[in-house]
């Protein structure tokens, strides 16, 4: 039987990243070729592609996830799109995320301050909220 697994869409092959580029991760592609692949960016809805620069800020004892340029807060927005997947998937058997991106990151993302110097790091948002809402689904990145 096929196994579920969402994957970051920009390892797949994808041209959602911020600068219109992809990550392709033939490990990760060749390791899930026989199960069944969601493709998820919850950024290239929100934001399109390319994009500005986004980060998370540590602000108001909260993460933010913050435009480089514009600072439009689009936390909200990026959760609402992990919650729009999850309602259309709630049966996933595993789930796959880009490291230190400002969303799907897994203890890898950088938490900036308001300055925007590293404070730490810590899951992205969109991995964060996938945690909140799948606690007992295998959650890895690419590594």
């Amino acid at each position: 039987m096929k196994r579920k697994v969402l994957i970051s869409a920009c390892l797949l092959g994808e041209f959602c990243r911020y600068d219109g580029a992809t990550k392709t991760n033939n490990t990760v592609l060749e390791k899930f070729k026989d199960d069944e692949i969601i493709p998820f960016c919850p950024e290239a809805p929100v934001l399109g592609t390319p994009r500005q620069r986004i980060s998370v800020i540590f602000k108001d004892k909260t993460y933010k996830l913050i435009t480089d340029e514009t600072n439009e807060d689009v936390t909200s927005a990026i959760e609402e799109q992990v919650d729009i997947l999850l309602s259309g998937h709630p049966d996933l058997d595993m789930i796959v995320l880009k490291s230190k991106s400002p969303s799907c990151g897994l203890g890898t993302t950088p938490i900036l301050n308001e300055d925007r110097k590293v404070l730490m790091y810590d899951d992205g948002i969109a991995a964060l909220r996938l945690k909140e809402k799948y606690p007992n689904i295998k959650i890895v990145d690419e590594n």
